[in-house]
C-alpha cells in the first residue's frame, strides 16, 4: 500500500521537488517489498514460481519509478 499512497501524496504536492521526494519514498517502499518477498521465499511461504513472478513485477515497478524520478529532475 505504501508505494501507490506515496505516489498519490506526491501528486498532490505543489512542486516537482516535493513530488520527487514522495516518489523516492515510494521507491524505498518498493525496495522493502522486494526484501519481504525474498524473505517470504526463503521461509517457504512462497513457491519459486510465485516468488519469481512477484520479484519481476517489483523490479519493473522500481524501474518505472526510477525513470519517473529522473524525468522530473
Amino acid at each position: 500500500m505504501s508505494v501507490p499512497i506515496n505516489i498519490a501524496e506526491g501528486c498532490g504536492r505543489k512542486s516537482d521537488a516535493q513530488f520527487s521526494h514522495f516518489l523516492n519514498i515510494a521507491a524505498g517502499s518498493a525496495s522493502e517489498v522486494e526484501e519481504e518477498l525474498l524473505l517470504s521465499y526463503e521461509l517457504d511461504f512462497l513457491d519459486k514460481e510465485t516468488y519469481q513472478l512477484l520479484d519481476s513485477d517489483i523490479k519493473e515497478i522500481k524501474a518505472m519509478l526510477s525513470k519517473l524520478i529522473d524525468s522530473i529532475k
